[in-house]
């Protein structure tokens, strides 16, 4: 009997004649498959590929690969381990869950407001099913879009998740591929897209048993900051990925991927991964709205440019809005933010105006697009996501350091700007836990980790006081990921619940008044208009209707240079034609009248 490759090359295979078993092992002679009792001898195939087809091997079996010198490995597409990343894999039924939305097609991505979080720190239990029932309240506050840290199994019980090691299963602290699917399945029973934070640039440090038979999977030079670089130029290698992006789209039903740190995705292929991937998913999904974003730190933008008729990936994180921001709220400036400290808030109404502020580096050939004439839409913006939070050295939120005013005005920002706007768990009930960063390693890579901790809070504004003398919680002790945890009965407390019918209201304002008009987003639509210090004039053209964002930070009321009746928000409107100290007012005119 032989395998046919109706849908991944990697992975166990459900096929009409049994379940096939399949490794790239090319530095090795023989290999082996314990599956439950049984210890078998696989086939070798063309191209280091190793293969056998079982009949009658019952869901929830145990297996393993066998090395020549009797080394038993996961699979390194297991779809989910009972155990730790070094543990048997096991086997799962891909079918087994019943759908109960399997209608579901999606949103338009100008529709989406997302809402950033970890599965672990989201409710008490850390669980897929205590998540799900927490997600009717971010349904009511008008969210359209969940976007899930990386749940690839990584080593321990407890972690952010970007050092994963087994990309096709879910962690299984977490819970079961069952559970996910069933997260995802209340989440579009509420109208919310899920999102999943994929990582492509590396394997994490433990609980990679690929380079023991496969050391081609990396490439021996130019390592990136967290390890061997990928070989994408290898077709088995690509096939790891496509299939896994294609894998979570189909199997799991997501409405999309955040693609991370993809300036480290280095491919020197004729056709690079990325481009395949978005072409792959293109094809694919022709019906069902499916998008793509990433995290690019080198600011190209030959991702989100038009190519062809449309952009490879639908947006990126924009951090340059985030780092403007930030140095305009706390006056921090060293670390990520030293470019920024000169001219913030000229910085700030670019990346409102123009999306990213530094010159990007392409990681295709052709001719560089300007950002300018990049829609704003393209990209995803932030007060803070898990980075800004966590890898301070207290994890304190932005909230906590400006007050409850100054964070109300820089939200109402993010909501009334076209771009994409983001929060990060917690914030919409202004949660006072902070999030910090755990993980759960033992012996030399704890230590490392633990000594890594001052110098990364420190590139992220942490003052000297609070990175100095074991100020910082260890991330591999317990107690730290447990203080991370939400807690929701603060949602239900007077500030707070007045702060989330707030931010009900002004979601809402977002949805019926300008969300609408995005589809319509183009380049070259973003203007800033001149403006005091710590005021933000900036106006956006959307088809055949203006947006216009006045925010009025500083300490005197100004005169408005808009029409009243064009306002759209605050609702309940101050006096007419002013704009008070500390405020943010947003107008949407229609050419044909100049008014909303």
């Amino acid at each position: 009997m032989t395998c046919s490759l109706e849908r991944f090359a990697w992975g166990p295979s459900y096929q009409e004649d049994g379940i096939c078993f399949r490794l790239w092992a090319p530095d090795v002679t023989a290999l082996a498959l314990r599956v439950g009792s049984e210890h078998v001898s696989m086939d070798r195939k063309e191209d280091g590929w190793f293969e056998t087809l079982r009949s009658d091997v019952p869901t929830q079996t145990h297996y393993s690969f066998i090395l020549p010198d009797g080394t038993a490995v996961p699979d390194p597409a297991s779809r989910y381990q009972s155990g730790d990343v070094g543990g048997p894999s096991m086997l799962v039924d891909p079918n087994a869950y019943d759908w109960r939305h399997p209608d579901w097609q999606g949103r338009p991505w100008e529709e989406a407001i997302i809402y950033e979080l970890h599965v672990g720190t989201f409710t008490e239990d850390g669980t897929f099913r205590a998540a799900a029932e927490r997600l009717g309240l971010l349904a009511d506050l008008g969210f359209t879009a969940i976007e899930v840290m990386p749940i690839a199994q990584f080593p321990g019980s407890r972690g952010w998740g970007y050092d994963g090691v087994l990309h096709y299963a879910p962690h299984n602290s977490y819970g079961t591929p069952e559970d996910f699917k069933a997260f995802i399945d209340a989440a579009h029973g509420l109208g919310l897209m899920v999102f999943l934070d994929v990582v492509y640039n590396h394997f994490g440090p433990e609980g990679n048993y690929l380079p023991t038979y496969a050391p081609a999977f990396f490439r021996s030079d130019s390592p990136t900051p967290w390890g061997p670089r990928i070989a994408f130029e290898r077709i088995p290698v690509r096939q790891y990925f496509i299939d896994n992006v294609m894998y979570w789209l189909s199997e799991f039903r997501l409405d999309g991927l955040r693609l991370d740190a993809i300036d480290q995705i280095d491919d020197k292929s004729h056709h690079h991964i990325l481009e395949e991937i978005s072409e792959r998913v293109s094809r694919h999904f022709d019906v069902r709205h499916v998008h793509l974003m990433t995290e690019n730190p080198a600011n190209g933008t030959d991702m989100i440019a038009n190519r062809n008729g449309r952009p490879l990936f639908k947006a990126d994180w924009n951090d340059d809005f985030h780092h403007a921001l930030h140095v305009v709220a706390t006056g921090e400036n060293s670390g990520h933010y030293a470019p920024f400290k000169d001219a913030p808030w000229v910085k700030l109404r670019q990346a409102l105006a123009s999306g990213y502020v530094r010159e990007g580096v392409q990681t295709l050939g052709g001719a560089k697009v300007p950002t300018e004439a990049i829609a704003p839409t393209s990209f995803v913006h932030f007060l803070q996501n898990h980075d800004q939070v966590g890898n301070r050295a207290q994890g304190d939120r932005l909230s906590s350091l400006v007050g409850d005013e100054n964070f109300r005005a820089f939200t109402e920002i993010l909501m009334l700007s076209p771009q994409i706007p983001l929060m990060f768990m917690g914030d919409d009930h202004l949660s006072s836990r902070p999030f910090r960063f755990f993980a759960d390693y033992e012996g030399e890579l704890a230590r490392a980790v633990r000594e890594s901790r001052p110098k990364e809070a420190r590139n992220f504004g942490s003052p000297s006081r609070d990175t100095e003398g074991g100020e910082i919680a260890d991330p591999n002790h317990l107690a730290t990921f447990q203080s991370s945890k939400l807690l929701w009965s603060e949602a239900f407390m007077d500030r707070r619940l007045r702060w989330r019918e707030w931010l009900t209201r002004l979601i809402s304002v977002r949805r019926k008044c300008i969300v609408p008009h995005l589809i319509q987003a183009k380049g070259h639509s973003g203007k800033v208009v001149p403006s005091l210090d710590r005021c933000l004039f900036v106006g956006w053209q959307l088809g055949d209707h203006e947006l216009h964002l006045r925010a009025n930070l500083s300490d005197i009321e100004l005169e408005c240079d808009l029409p009243p009746n064009a306002q759209i928000y605050p609702v309940l409107t101050h006096k007419r034609g002013t704009l008070p100290p500390n405020s943010v007012s947003a107008f949407m005119m229609a050419e044909e009248n100049g008014s909303g």
